[in-house]
């Protein structure tokens, strides 16, 4: 019996059981209200609500492990409700909050979900449609108005608080996370109790992370790397986990947090950079940094402005990122270690190490991660974090990984004489030009998004004779173009043909293409985690591209004529 108890640590859950009996009076979960109030959530009051929720589960009578839904954006209750999920024995499916009602409806009777709590969401009345009618509903404090919604506060009145501690085995499955897939139905990615925990604690150990460290959570939490990095991490760690509120806040809910440690995607890196040049020309800044008592004052000023300047590890993942952003924060003096890693191995694979920096190189393998290329150069994994499979698709899984258990991971790359990984694309990404050239567009557009006015760039060329280049402006970028238009447009010039004198001949770029339209999540240009979206990019230009190309000007600006 000992030692059967004993099997069941190797689990967030049992993590979370020890800190809410070691200090149930700590801080924990930091939520924003609507009018400014801020809401704080000890160890011991998440415990007992979370204990109350399963104790509602418990009531329904489901059959163990049933797979139980979270529709929401990210909130304190986001956590509480999938600790209750694990706490009755069930399997969390958290859905993106930005759905349309056929994914919802897809996803939820794909996973044939028995219960849904819905959260905080911006577009709840165009989702709730998907929801078959005869599933349970539960409100999260946050959600939208809806009488159809079991309000959190009542299922907390009428259950009592599950006693004990409830405890899955480790190799138990734990969630399905759906992958944000831009063509079809999104793959249902199962991972274990274990594998959540293994990836997500050897992580600790390299950050050294403790309970005194503090995160801010504004990717979504339905995405492995929110999941790991914020969610799985504080139930290992004890960290104290703060909220962003809206877009609108999220300055404002950095300089509240402060945090220690902080994971960004490439954009958010980039957005943070181009909002500092906005405000002081990137020469000065350049030069201020430079002098020897002004430099580390102005650096401090700098970080203290974007709330980073109680940083101790600052993380990038989720895509590429060019070599000049992580250049500029390392001016600053914050070094930035680029992450690799993907939902069907909980994001656990490659880590940039901050005393073993080499540019352009990700970083080595994790601890505990084997890597390897295939005959074709894919990057090959294994370790403890791989997947369990794809819900319902064993010959994809099958397809995916190995029989000596590698992860096909879809990634092209290079390996060095030390183990230092480099991607140079994604299989699928890469085009063939109608010379019947390959074109991995990728690193052209990192060369492109170093400039200080681009913001967004998508190399596409597929059948054409030379590939192009579709970007969207910062919003200096954007003013620029009203006011100064002919000056930018010599500087985009400028830098395709130095960009250009640098590829090979089939790689060389016919045009840059200004688009004036919006790239965003709402209207599905963007992945939720800010990636873009390149197969609707292409269809949605697709009949521009070659009159675009032969137009013979170097810059296009894009018109709705």
């Amino acid at each position: 019996m000992e030692q059967q108890a004993r099997s069941t640590d190797a689990t967030a859950l049992a993590s979370f059981y020890r800190r809410e009996q070691l200090h149930p009076d700590k801080r924990y979960l930091v939520q924003p209200l609507p009018g400014g109030a801020i809401q704080e959530l000890s160890w011991g009051e998440v415990g007992e609500q979370a204990r109350r929720v399963a104790s509602y589960l418990h009531s329904l009578d489901l059959p163990p492990r049933s797979h139980v839904a979270l529709i929401s954006k990210n909130c304190a209750h986001w956590i509480i409700a999938d600790l209750a999920i694990w706490m009755a024995g069930h399997v969390s499916v958290p859905l993106y909050p930005n759905l349309t009602a056929d994914s919802v409806k897809q996803i939820l009777e794909h996973s044939e979900a028995r219960v849904v709590f819905v959260g905080k969401l911006d577009e709840w009345e165009g989702m709730r449609a998907g929801v078959p009618a005869q599933l349970p509903r539960v409100a999260l404090p946050l959600a939208p108005g809806d009488p159809d919604l079991l309000p959190w506060q009542s299922v907390l009145e009428q259950h009592e608080p599950l006693e004990g501690t409830p405890s899955p085995e480790p190799d138990q499955l734990a969630t399905i996370i759906y992958t944000s897939g831009t063509t079809g139905m999104p793959k249902g990615v199962m991972l274990t109790f274990r594998s959540m925990y293994f990836s997500a604690n050897n992580c600790l150990r390299l950050f050294n992370i403790s309970d005194q460290d503090r995160l801010l959570s504004y990717l979504p939490l339905c995405h492995v790397a929110e999941r790991q990095f914020v969610e799985i991490a504080s139930l290992l760690a004890g960290e104290t986990i703060f909220f962003a509120d809206t877009l609108e806040t999220f300055q404002q809910d950095m300089q509240r947090a402060r945090p220690t440690v902080f994971f960004g995607v490439p954009r958010i890196w980039v957005k943070f950079h181009l909002g500092v040049i906005s405000k002081i020309n990137p020469r000065l800044l350049d030069l201020l940094l430079k002098i020897p008592l002004v430099g580390p004052a102005m650096s401090r000023k700098v970080l203290s402005g974007l709330g980073l300047d109680q940083i101790r590890y600052a993380v990038c993942g989720a895509a590429p990122v060019a070599d000049s952003t992580m250049a500029w924060y390392q001016s600053l003096g914050l070094n930035i270690a680029e992450v690799y890693g993907m939902t069907e191995n909980c994001g656990y694979s490659h880590l940039g190490r901050p005393k073993r920096y080499k540019k352009g190189w990700i970083g080595l393998p994790n601890p505990g991660v084997e890597c390897r290329l295939s005959e074709e150069g894919e990057l090959l994994v294994r370790s403890a974090g791989t997947m369990l499979g794809y819900y319902k698709e064993p010959e994809k899984t099958a397809e995916t990984i190995t029989p000596e258990g590698f992860l096909r991971t879809g990634d092209i790359g290079e390996i060095d004489n030390e183990g230092f990984l480099r991607l140079t694309g994604r299989i699928k990404d890469i085009f063939k030009t109608s010379k019947g050239k390959y074109v991995a567009p990728a690193p052209i557009e990192n060369l492109l998004s170093a400039h200080s006015r681009i913001e967004q760039v998508c190399v596409v060329g597929n059948n054409l004779p030379q590939p192009l280049a579709l970007v969207q402006l910062s919003e200096v970028g954007n003013q620029d173009a009203e006011q100064h238009r002919q000056e930018l447009t010599r500087g985009l010039s400028q830098l395709l043909e130095e960009i250009n004198a640098g590829l090979a001949r089939h790689e060389q770029l016919s045009c840059l293409v200004v688009v004036k339209d919006a790239w965003a999540v709402e209207n599905g240009f963007l992945t939720p985690t800010l990636k873009i979206k390149r197969n609707v990019v292409e269809a949605t230009y697709q009949d521009q591209f070659e009159g675009w190309s032969v137009s013979g000007t170097h810059v296009v600006w894009q018109s709705h004529d």
